[in-house]
């Protein structure tokens, strides 16, 4: 039987969110693909043994992977009507960083299963990731012209047509993966559950809802992790999960890769909170400053800067401490997640 991640997070009686069960505290105490991808360079601790080069060897392949598998999966360009078609690859191919589909990919070996298992999964995870920055960058939404250093989809194809890929993207991706093969223990539906939970109105809908309702709001830190958690770490950790559920995981196996992936996302979108304001436009190939601008709630806001990076690296602990069961097999995995933290853009 499935184990579920459920999305239904406790709701006290004055309306904020808790999040006791969660790993780790909210704040610690006193082609264009491959192009994007990009480490920082410095010397990593022998905790995780593993150079800089040999991770971009693993993760160059495993992009290249992706990319084709998506190709295969996605309408020819041509296919009638052309427009939606250009518009729906345009955004899927834009170069992004693809780390969803990689971790999806590193699961399931993890678990003992291959990448090729997973490729349907994976690919579905960034059809719904795509879709969600199409519609993110709307006029309506949080307005952008650039994203992955290129014209939002909106700038080049209209608003109209953007919200159109978007929606096309998001049905497509339940397509692609029913092309994922049932295991004794996770058959279609659970996989198609799995991930329907993780971008419905419970986890990365609902965080986007706050994430505007909340503009040029103080939040608490747990409405703050909501967000966070909603709108970033509950993705990431769907790709992780059909991942392993390719890989026919155990539920303990299952269970320590979503606690690896609610932490790891978490630090990641604080991470994101920080480059914003410290990284340029060109560095991120999107708007930088614009959580500032539409004063959104995020952990440099309430916690500074310092406090919000020692957050980030804290999170980052307990992603690798949930992954201390896999031994040394958890070796890429750990080596992601450190990279991540020192990510420049």
């Amino acid at each position: 039987m499935a184990h579920h991640f459920d999305p239904a997070p406790e709701v006290l009686a004055n309306g904020v969110y808790a999040f006791e069960s969660l790993p780790g505290p909210l704040i610690s105490p006193p082609e264009r693909s491959l192009q994007r991808l990009r480490f920082a360079h410095r010397t990593p601790s022998a905790h995780f043994g593993f150079p800089p080069m040999e991770l971009q060897n693993y993760i160059r392949p495993a992009i290249a992977k992706v990319d084709s598998a998506l190709d295969r999966f996605l309408p020819r360009a041509a296919t009638k009507p052309a427009t939606i078609h250009k518009a729906m690859r345009y955004s899927i191919f834009a170069g992004g960083k693809r780390l969803r589909p990689v971790l999806c990919l590193a699961a399931a070996e993890l678990c003992g299963g291959s990448a090729e298992g997973a490729l349907p999964a994976a690919c579905a995870v960034e059809c719904v990731h795509t879709y969600s920055l199409i519609h993110d960058d709307l006029p309506c939404m949080d307005d952008d012209d650039l994203r992955r250093g290129r014209p939002t989809n909106h700038k080049v194809f209209g608003e109209g047509t953007a919200v159109l890929a978007g929606d096309a993207l998001l049905t497509h991706a339940f397509e692609i993966l029913t092309h994922a093969k049932p295991t004794t223990r996770y058959g279609t539906g659970a996989l198609v559950r799995e991930l329907a939970q993780a971008s419905g109105s419970r986890w990365l809908i609902a965080g986007q809802v706050l994430d505007l309702e909340n503009e040029g709001k103080k939040v608490s830190k747990n409405t703050l992790k909501f967000i966070h958690l909603s709108k970033t770490a509950a993705l990431l950790t769907c790709a992780i999960r059909l991942g392993a559920m390719s890989a026919n995981a155990t539920p303990a196996k299952l269970d320590a890769l979503t606690r690896f992936g609610q932490s790891l996302g978490l630090a990641f979108q604080v991470i994101d909170d920080i480059l914003d304001v410290t990284q340029s436009t060109e560095k991120l190939g999107k708007t930088a400053g614009k959580d500032v601008a539409a004063t959104k709630a995020t952990y440099p806001a309430l916690f500074g800067l310092a406090r919000a990076r020692a957050i980030a690296a804290e999170l980052t602990q307990g992603a690798l401490a949930a992954l201390k069961p896999f031994g040394k097999r958890a070796t890429t995995m750990r080596a992601i997640a450190e990279s991540l933290l020192v990510r420049e853009y």
